[in-house]
Order: C-alpha cells, then sequence, then structure tokens
C-alpha cells in the first residue's frame, strides 16, 4: 500500500509539472490544465482517490496550501500601489466587490437550492480573479497598455482583498453557528478577528524586523518566513477557531507595507511552491469534483454563470469608470475579462469541507459552483478575449518595443532614446542603484530576475516584441535569451558577444544562443562599458543626401558606433554583426557618439575657426 500511495503522491507532481510547461507553451492560465488534469485523475479515470492517499490529511494539507496562497497573494498588497495607479483601479476595489458579490450572492440563493450562509460565501469568493490567471491571458491578448494595466493591477489587489472578504464572511458564518444566541455568535466572531488581526500584525511586524535587521542569514529568509507563517497560522487557529487564514493574510499585508524588508527575495519561495505544492494543491482538489455534483445544479448554475459573466462584471466596470477617460470601447472590453483563478478555487474547497462538518448540507454545492465559474471564464475568455479586442479596436497594433535586460549607463540612454521615439522599452536588472537610477531617469523599470515566477506575473510586457541583452550577467543572460527566444521567437532576441568565439567547444555557449549574438556589431559588453565611461552618449541623427552615413562617420572620424536604423516608415532595427547595415535617405541613425567630434576638438584645441558641421539631431 505504502508502494502505490509513493507512486501517486510522484504522479501527482509529475502531472503538475506538465500542466504548468503545457500552460506556458500555449500561454493560457495553468489553472485550466491543472484543473483538467485532477478531473481526468479523478472521476474520470478513477486513478486518483484524495481521500484514500491522504486519510486524514487531507484537511490539514489543504489548509496548509490554502494558508501559503493567502500569504503569498497578501505580500503583493501595498497601499502606495493602490493609491498610485489611476481612478480606475482604485474604483473596482470597492465598487467591484460589493456589485459583484451581491449579484453572486442573489443569484446563487434564487437559482439553487442553498442556504444563505453558502451564497454569501460564494458571493465573496466569486470577486478574486488574480494574476496567475490574469497575466498570462494579457501576454495573449495583448490589449492596449491603459486596459492591461487596469486588468493587471485589479487582479495583483483584488487577489489577497477577495480572500480577506471570504475569510471575514467564513468567519461570521463559523461564529454565528457555534452561538446559540445573537450576542454569543456577536462575541465568537469578535474574539476571532481580534485575534487573526493581532496576531497578524504582530507575526508580521517580527518577521518584519528580523529581516530587516539581519538577524538570520540571507540562504534562511525565505525559508524561515515560510515555517513561522505556518506557525503564526497554527498558533491562531489554537487561541480561535479557524483564525488563522485571516492571521497570515494581515501577516503578508503588515510586511508589504514595512519599509526596508525585502519583500522581492521573500516572494520567490513561490517559485518552486506553485510548481509542486500549490500545483499538486488543484489536481487534487479537482480530483475530489463529482460529476453528479455539477449535474445537481441544473440550470441554475447556467443562471448564475451568464448574470456573473453578463451582468454583474459590466455593472462593476460601468459603475467604476463614471469620471473616467476610458471610451465605450474599453469598458465594453474591460466587462468581458474577468477570469477566475487559484484563490477562488482553493478557499471554496477548504470552507466548503469546514461548512459541511458543521451540518451546512448545501455547501456541498460549493466547490462544484466555483469550479465551474472558473473553467468557463477561463476557457470561453482565453479563447474570445483576443478577437474581441482586435474587434473593439483596443488591442495593441504590433509587439514593436523593447525589453532591455540591464539598467547601465548605455542602457538606461538606450532606453530614453526609444523612449522619446514612442518605442514601449522595459528595463530590468537585479542591481538595485541602477534601477533606481533608471527610476529617477523617469523609465519603466523591474527590478529582479526577469525570467522568474514573479516576473510572470508582475512584469509588464504589453507592446514589447523583443529582447536586448546589454548586462555583464553572462548566467542570467543565457538564461533570459533562452526563456525570451521561446516567448519573441526568433530574430527578436539580441546579445551582445560573449567574446567565447575562440574558446574551445566545452566553453562555449549552446549554438541556440550563439545564434542572437552580435548585438551592436559583435561589440562586447566590456568594450562598450569602456566607451561609456569615456563619455560616449546615445544620439539620434537624421540622413539625408546633404549628410549621409559618410559624413557622419567622417564627422566622428569613424568612432562612432551604430546601435539601430529607422526606416520611413518609423520601424526600428538593431544593427548586428550579422546583417548588412542599410541605411537610406530620410532614415536616422541611432548611434554611441564620442563625447565631442575629433575634427571639432582639434580646431578648438589650435584656436582654428571653421563653419561648423552638420551636428546630429
Amino acid at each position: 500500500m505504502s508502494a502505490s500511495i509513493a507512486l501517486l503522491l510522484a504522479s501527482i507532481g509529475i502531472l503538475s509539472l506538465f500542466c504548468q510547461w503545457l500552460a506556458w507553451r500555449l500561454r493560457v492560465p495553468a489553472i485550466l490544465f491543472l484543473l483538467a488534469g485532477g478531473i481526468a485523475a479523478g472521476p474520470v479515470f478513477n486513478w486518483l482517490d484524495p481521500q484514500q492517499v491522504f486519510g486524514d490529511l487531507l484537511f490539514p494539507v489543504i489548509s496548509l496550501a490554502v494558508a501559503i496562497i493567502l500569504f503569498e497573494g497578501s505580500l503583493t498588497l501595498r497601499y502606495e500601489e493602490i493609491r498610485g495607479h489611476g481612478k480606475m483601479v482604485r474604483n473596482l476595489i470597492p465598487v467591484g466587490t460589493i456589485v459583484t458579490g451581491a449579484i453572486g450572492m442573489l443569484v446563487s440563493y434564487w437559482a439553487l437550492d442553498i442556504s444563505l450562509e453558502v451564497a454569501l460565501l460564494f458571493g465573496a469568493i466569486s470577486i478574486v480573479t488574480g494574476p496567475t490567471v490574469i497575466a498570462p491571458l494579457l501576454r495573449s491578448v495583448k490589449p492596449a497598455a491603459r486596459l492591461a494595466n487596469i486588468l493587471r493591477w485589479e487582479g495583483i489587489i483584488i487577489d489577497p482583498v477577495g480572500a480577506l472578504l471570504a475569510v471575514l464572511v467564513f468567519e461570521g458564518i463559523v461564529s454565528w453557528g457555534q452561538g446559540n444566541v445573537f450576542g454569543h455568535s456577536l462575541l465568537i466572531f469578535g474574539k476571532t478577528i481580534a485575534i487573526g488581526f493581532l496576531m497578524g500584525a504582530a507575526a508580521g511586524w517580527l518577521n518584519g524586523i528580523v529581516l530587516r535587521k539581519h538577524l538570520i542569514p540571507q540562504y534562511l529568509h525565505n525559508a524561515g518566513t515560510l515555517t513561522f507563517m505556518l506557525g503564526a497560522y497554527a498558533l491562531s487557529n489554537e487561541m480561535a477557531h479557524e483564525s488563522g487564514l485571516l492571521t497570515v493574510t494581515v501577516m503578508g499585508i503588515w510586511m508589504a507595507n514595512m519599509k526596508q524588508v525585502p519583500i522581492e527575495s521573500i516572494l520567490e519561495f513561490k517559485e518552486s511552491l506553485s510548481v509542486l505544492l500549490i500545483s499538486a494543491l488543484f489536481i487534487i482538489l479537482a480530483a475530489r469534483i463529482e460529476f453528479s455534483a455539477i449535474a445537481d445544479l441544473g440550470w441554475g448554475l447556467v443562471t448564475v454563470l451568464v448574470v456573473l459573466i453578463l451582468v454583474a462584471r459590466p455593472l462593476s466596470i460601468f459603475l467604476s469608470a463614471i469620471g473616467t477617460t476610458l471610451t465605450w470601447r474599453d469598458k465594453l472590453f474591460l466587462s468581458w475579462v474577468a477570469p477566475r483563478g487559484i484563490v477562488a478555487a482553493a478557499v471554496s474547497a477548504l470552507f466548503a469541507f469546514q461548512l459541511q462538518s458543521l451540518g451546512y448540507e448545501s455547501a456541498s454545492m460549493l466547490v462544484p459552483l466555483v469550479f465551474m465559474l472558473i473553467i468557463t471564464t477561463v476557457t470561453i475568455q482565453s479563447l474570445t478575449a483576443r478577437p474581441i479586442a482586435r474587434l473593439l479596436k483596443v488591442a495593441e497594433p504590433a509587439d514593436y518595443g523593447f525589453l532591455i535586460l540591464g539598467a547601465n549607463q548605455v542602457a538606461r540612454q538606450i532606453g530614453t532614446v526609444l523612449k522619446k521615439l514612442e518605442v514601449p522599452v522595459v528595463l530590468t536588472d537585479t542591481n538595485w542603484e541602477n534601477v533606481r537610477l533608471a527610476r529617477m531617469e523617469n523609465l519603466q523599470v523591474y527590478f529582479g530576475n526577469p525570467v522568474s515566477e514573479h516576473a510572470s506575473t508582475h512584469l509588464d510586457l504589453t507592446g514589447i516584441g523583443n529582447l536586448l541583452v546589454i548586462s555583464p550577467y553572462k548566467q542570467m543572460n543565457s538564461l533570459a535569451s533562452y526563456h525570451f527566444l521561446d516567448w519573441f521567437g526568433g530574430g527578436c532576441v539580441y546579445s551582445l558577444s560573449e567574446g567565447d568565439h575562440d574558446q574551445k567547444s566545452r566553453h562555449q555557449t549552446a549554438e541556440k544562443i550563439q545564434q542572437t549574438r552580435g548585438l551592436f556589431g559583435d561589440i562586447s559588453y566590456a568594450k562598450l562599458a569602456s566607451l561609456s565611461s569615456k563619455g560616449y552618449t546615445v544620439k539620434t541623427t537624421h540622413l539625408s543626401e546633404a549628410f549621409t552615413y559618410e559624413d557622419f562617420q567622417k564627422q566622428y572620424d569613424q568612432q562612432a558606433l551604430p546601435l539601430f536604423t529607422i526606416d520611413l516608415k518609423e520601424h526600428i532595427h538593431a544593427v548586428t554583426a550579422d546583417s548588412e547595415l542599410k541605411l537610406n535617405k530620410g532614415w536616422k541613425l541611432i548611434s554611441l557618439v564620442p563625447p565631442q567630434p575629433p575634427k571639432e576638438r582639434k580646431e578648438k584645441d589650435s584656436g582654428e575657426l571653421h563653419d561648423p558641421a552638420p551636428t546630429p539631431a
């Protein structure tokens, strides 16, 4: 029996990894394949029975996994980000929460034979979208930047807010069920809320102090935070029944808003857990679904889905958009895109399990109802959002922008010039000083590893279709080139020479990466940095019959380094070692030029006066 259980556990991990890979290849939310894999393993083929495999550990495993999901989501909830992303995002959080929650509660109570308590909980759960489903969808749909930012930040913020609301509703239901009179129920609810908030605040403050003052070594930051969070969750549950989820949510929010706490490194623990623990969790949850339970929902299920998708979401968008500059096309597109995600699935399964044990029979309908909402919204909107965006004319015309790996001085100068030409540019770097300087120059920048799981959610690639590798980090350069070759495609990834052409084959990088080399004429990063230190700057030059490329190079004594060419249609072409430099009349040239043309320096030193040569624009 132990061997079969071990085989099943290993198979769950392999299946979850396959689902994640398939979602990555097809650029759709991974939850769709995870749920499909769980349904296939469970009710379809009867291969996986979670209750038999885990026994009494099933409920604790689900509880701890949900606690991790809520904690990770709450770590992204920063107050300044809510205030700094426009009126529409600020409106969507309270308005969307109230409208969607109220309509979800009313329609489920009216269309399905469920109790008012379960309907209220479903309404709270139905508001959650989440970045794990929004981010892949946006990469596939590629809407206008203003719409992508609204949806992305709504998902990031509503994820922990919706989870917190669901937890509060659940705590109220449980507290009311334990009390014989109103006063006693209110007392239990108040105790649960007080302990949840106090424990969460205390745990968040204490963990933040430990990290800020480096009381534990760097390599224990992730593991230590995760362990401490789970300990706070368990202790809180012992002090007040089911207050742990509220505790970990408040703990994450508290840490996210503390100053000088390295939250970015803490978020990295999700990268491994999302593949193993969290991905496996949804396969296990989906394997517990019974087709008979879905069939029992009848036409009431269809009514709930139609009302939430076609009534609740549009009403939330149009009410939230009052006083904004959004057009009717923008509002219609935002009204259509609201896929539900991981938090909704996890929280519904956990709360349904607990409510059933408390005697709420209709709680058994909560899981199939929420899972069908997730499957329907993710599937339909993933397939139709792109055509609808094109029909409404709110899709980006082309991915002509640049993601620049590196925020050093040359990369920042290139980013500034491209931005002036209205080309979308995003810089990314793991060096905080470079990131700080880029932000001071008003450049969009991502602080972190661009191929990390955190970047897949928070790195905004709207309008970006090319990668420029301009950094000294050889290992990261190769990883990024591999990653974005699959994402952007061949011919859209450019990297500087690493100087390994003459090395033995055992020291060379893979041929696939070698094909991306040769950016800016096969120049190395060391040479580029050396030129920058000598005062070379990036400038744009207009070429014409009166001032040709030969005149340009003569002006700078053949020391200018061409970087990009811009044709008459405003298309930008990176200069590479393998492509012939093509320049026609009327084109523009972006180059790295000396601080002053050598000819002018000589004239100034000798005191001679001549007519000035044409200068670059």
